[in-house]
């Protein structure tokens, strides 16, 4: 069903063509820690992206942050000093509620203010809370409540679906 390498050459396809469509130049790649960075260092070698791979921790943008804490491997995110008027390629593993999209969104403007911005997730799926969605997806998947999809890795890069015990 979820096989890595179909998802990973299906995304690369649908970013490629991306690329061309909306004219992205000299695009920088950011990758959300940790499986998005995973994802990315997949796409960020098969797109041949010349300038280095940009990583983003989001911990301090959550909007959860005041209920679940201070994450203890919080480490700092990676972007040029510059992000004014470059076209970005945000790559995540699982687009869910797009929530983690508008916290990365919110950082990244912090640095500046892009071009453009693409998303490229690995897995797409139900749940959807804001207004957000990926321009570009490896597959696109419903789960059954109480069920979670997670990215192992880095290597091999693995798709666990998971599902969630209720306490009584």
């Amino acid at each position: 069903m979820l096989e890595i390498p179909r998802l990973l050459n299906q995304l690369e396809a649908e970013l490629k063509q991306t690329i061309i469509d909306r004219r992205l130049s000299n695009p920088l790649m950011i990758g959300i820690r940790t499986g998005g960075v995973w994802v990315a260092e997949q796409m960020y070698q098969r797109l041949h992206i010349s300038d280095p791979l940009g990583l983003l921790d989001i911990s301090f943008y959550r909007d959860d942050f005041s209920q679940i804490g201070v994450n203890p491997n919080v480490r700092p995110s990676q972007l040029p000093a510059r992000v004014d008027g470059r076209d970005i390629i945000l790559i995540d593993d699982v687009f869910y509620t797009g929530r983690t999209i508008r916290a990365a969104l919110n950082e990244i403007f912090d640095y500046g203010r892009p071009n453009q911005v693409v998303l490229g997730v690995l897995i797409e799926r139900d749940g959807r809370q804001i207004p957000l969605s990926p321009d570009c997806v490896g597959a696109s998947i419903t789960l059954n409540v109480g069920q979670r999809i997670k990215l192992t890795g880095p290597d091999p890069l693995a798709i666990e679906i998971q599902t969630l015990t209720v306490a009584a």
